[in-house]
């Protein structure tokens, strides 16, 4: 009876192949593909074609000056800037949420996990990471008004901070849903 005990914990302690390869695969798939994702939108040929951060900079930027207008804030945008009450926020990749959402749409894409739950695990994740940027940038317009002292760190510390948390959060929760049964 101790021999096979003895065995067993032997048995535990050695790493399941099936998970190392699995992790490895993972590892490999995300790293590749956020290369790809990053190629896609850094290259020069690429952008002269379709510059898809300056598009999606300009849809997240349109989005919130209008809700900074619907909350009474008079605001002017021109290309990746918002220029409100002679302050003007520059929204560059990694403020306009495109690198949030590609850093957990690529996680979704290599998790061993049904097509369909990646598809609806990555539209529920952009529809959540972007809600919560825009009221980030939202908040930061108005923190850059009200606390400008303290805008530096709101930005940094606060509004990253969040993004981050609630990125991970969300990954972490469709990683228990991509779990369940079919």
């Amino acid at each position: 009876m101790s021999m096979n005990r003895k065995q067993k914990s032997q048995k535990d302690k050695k790493a399941d192949p099936a998970k190392t390869l699995s992790i490895k695969r993972f590892v490999i798939t995300y790293l590749v593909l956020m290369t790809l994702f990053f190629l896609l939108i850094a290259m020069k040929p690429i952008q002269n074609i379709i510059d898809l951060n300056g598009l999606y900079t300009k849809t997240i930027i349109f989005i919130t000056v209008k809700i900074l207008d619907i909350m009474g804030l008079s605001c002017t945008c021109q290309g990746s800037v918002i220029t409100i009450s002679g302050i003007s926020l520059d929204v560059k990749f990694g403020c306009n949420g495109l690198e949030a959402v590609m850093i957990y749409t690529v996680g979704i894409i290599s998790f061993p996990a049904t097509w369909k739950k990646k598809f609806l695990g990555i539209i529920a994740g952009f529809i959540v990471l972007q809600t919560i940027n825009i009221i980030r940038i939202v908040a930061l317009a108005y923190s850059c008004i009200y606390f400008k002292n303290f805008f530096e760190y709101i930005h940094i510390y606060i509004a990253e901070g969040i993004m981050i948390a609630v990125a991970l959060g969300i990954y972490i929760y469709w990683i228990g849903y991509a779990k369940e049964g079919p």
